[in-house]
Formats: C-alpha cells, structure tokens, sequence
C-alpha cells in the first residue's frame, strides 16, 4: 500500500465514518476554515490513484467510497513501522512499549491469554 499523507488519512478517516461520499459533502465534513472543493477533489483523485479509493458515477458528479478498510490500512502502517523502525522485529516493538510503560504486565498476560486461546480453536 502506498503511503498517505496526513490529509489524505483525515479523508480517509472520512469515508471510514460516513461512507461514500461526493466531494461536496467532503468539503461540509471538513473543518473550518474549509478547504477549497477543487483541492479536496484533487486530493480524492490522489486517493483513486493510490488505491485507496473508487468512484460511482452519478451524471456529471463522482461518489467516492473506500476500497481500503480500516483495519487494512492499519495493519499496513503498523507493519511499516515495524519494519522501519524495529528491524522487521515484532518483539522489538512490543519490548519498547513495556520499557516506555505504554503496556503493562497484566496487559502482556491477557495477550498471551487471547494468543493461546486462538491457537486452540
């Protein structure tokens, strides 16, 4: 998967939440001050060009609707980071959020708990 920019994952976030949407829609969703709808369209092309999302047809306007879920984006980045930043190293990772007590022991426990249980199934 290519890489978002900031904005693009904030309208990705956007189509997440709402679903599809037609530009102008994107553009009430937006945060004042609000962008230009001539930008947010450049930006939803962008997004087409990556993959990331598709388009209906509806006339002579476009209703774009994510073909990327969440949690595959999500995945995605995490794995990135992992591999950019721990060595491709699982437990590099999860090492360094115990040593910076992002997770604790009892959390680490419940892990393994839900690890085991799957591999029983």
């Amino acid at each position: 998967m290519e890489k978002l920019t900031r904005r693009e994952e904030e309208l990705m976030r956007c189509f997440w939440e709402h679903g599809p949407l037609f530009v102008r829609e994107l553009v009430a969703l937006s945060p004042d001050p609000k962008p230009h709808f001539n930008t947010l369209s450049t930006m939803v092309r962008a997004l087409e060009a990556k993959g990331y999302v598709d388009h209906n047809t509806f006339g002579s306007t476009y209703q774009y609707y994510p073909v990327v879920t969440e949690e595959e984006f999500s995945r995605s980045t995490l794995g990135s980071v992992i591999s950019r930043y721990f060595e491709n190293s699982y437990l590099g990772a999860v090492s360094a959020l115990v040593e910076e007590e992002k997770i604790s022991v009892g959390e680490l426990r419940e892990l393994i708990d839900r690890i085991e249980n799957e591999n029983r199934r």
